[in-house]
Parts: C-alpha cells; sequence; structure tokens
C-alpha cells in the first residue's frame, strides 16, 4: 500500500499531539485544507488508530491496510469542505474521520466474498496487543487491551451492532461526545449503549478468564 506519508513531508511529533489539544489540531488542519501536501502529521497521528479499528472489524491485515489508505484517501479529497469547530477541533476532525472509516468499511463487507475465511491471519496476528495510549480507561478497556486481538473479535462479535461500534470507537480513542457526533447519536444514547455493551464484556471477559489462564 502506498501510503500518504511516504509521498510528504510533516513534523512527526503530530503522532504524538495530545487529543485535548485543540489549538494544535485546529492549525494542523487548517494548513492540511490550504496545503494538501501538509496532511502527513495528521496521517501519523491517526493512521494506527484507523488500522486497528477496519482491522477489527474486517478481521484481516490486507483488507484492514487496504479500507485505510481507502479513508484517507477520502478524507484527503473532502478535506476542502471540512469546517473544524475552532473550539475543539481534534473531536471535529476525529467524528468526521472515523464516520468515513465506518462507511468505507461496510462499503468493502458489502463486497467481501461471503465464504471468505476470517481465520487466514490468525497465526500472525492473534497476539498482537490493541493499542492503548490513555491510562483513563473503563476497566473493560484495559482487560480488552491486554486480550489478543481474537478473543477481542470474538467477543465483540456478541455484542449489538450498536455496542459493537460504539466499543471499537472507545477503543480507537473517541469521547463520548467524538462518537456521538460519528454515529450521529445523543450522548446519552451512546454511554446506554456503551454502558450495556460492557455488562456484556463484562461477563465475556470473566467467563474467558479460565480457559486463557489454563492455555498458559
Amino acid at each position: 500500500m502506498r501510503q500518504p506519508h511516504d509521498r510528504h513531508s510533516g513534523d512527526a511529533s503530530a503522532e504524538f499531539i495530545d487529543s485535548n489539544d485543540h489549538e494544535a489540531h485546529l492549525a494542523l488542519i487548517l494548513d492540511a485544507i490550504a496545503h494538501p501536501v501538509n496532511f502527513a502529521p495528521l496521517y501519523r497521528r491517526y493512521v494506527s488508530d484507523v488500522y486497528y479499528f477496519c482491522f477489527r472489524r474486517l478481521d484481516h491485515r490486507e483488507d484492514a491496510a487496504d479500507a485505510t489508505s481507502r479513508t484517507f484517501t477520502k478524507v484527503l479529497a473532502g478535506l476542502p469542505s471540512f469546517h473544524p469547530n475552532p473550539d475543539n477541533a481534534g473531536a471535529t476532525f476525529r467524528a468526521w474521520l472515523f464516520r468515513i472509516a465506518y462507511t468505507t468499511v461496510v462499503d468493502m463487507q458489502r463486497r467481501k466474498r461471503p465464504q471468505e475465511s476470517i481465520d487466514r491471519d490468525e497465526d500472525i496476528v492473534a497476539n498482537v496487543p490493541l493499542p492503548l495510549r490513555h491510562p483513563g480507561r473503563s476497566p473493560e478497556e484495559i482487560a480488552l487491551a491486554n486480550e489478543d486481538i481474537r478473543r477481542v473479535r470474538e467477543m465483540l462479535r456478541q455484542l449489538p451492532e450498536r455496542q459493537r461500534r460504539v466499543v471499537e470507537l472507545r477503543l480507537a480513542d473517541l469521547s463520548g461526545q467524538e462518537i456521538a457526533d460519528a454515529m450521529s447519536m445523543s450522548l446519552s444514547a451512546v454511554k446506554s449503549a456503551q454502558f450495556r455493551a460492557y455488562q456484556t464484556l463484562r461477563v465475556l471477559l470473566r467467563d474467558d478468564a479460565p480457559s486463557s489462564q489454563g492455555g498458559s
């Protein structure tokens, strides 16, 4: 996959920009809108989060990489019409970005062969941990981050679609309001879906623990 950061230059420190640093996000976004060649810092900041979101949905590394590439191609093309909230630029950008990622994944799933195996990459990715940058996580999110990807996929597939998507966006580091914006839901509806999802995941994680320990 040919990636934007292979072609453009940019500030590598953008990868570590604080999610709550609204001024820095706004500066990066406005710079990318005015000069698309400067999109690379935003790409580096979010490419890993988008990739893991796509991977949890598509269950295959190459498909996830393709979806990630398609997502950022659409984002780059749509930047001229994107209008960030000056008071919370990062949040509006993340909500917009993951809305595009979700629709891209759904489009790919519709075209995907129905009999295609979801297990073809398990030997490669089963023990790759989910990224977890911020310490302010729920016990369920911390537990999911410490599980291998195969078990997390199995657990998430047992959730209703809306609950699954809320959890996946939380694991991608979106706040409750950002998830609400990305899914066109109210914040209270997001919190309710998240609460019900975590109730289910708490049971699944508890039930999975003995078999995990027994296999070690």
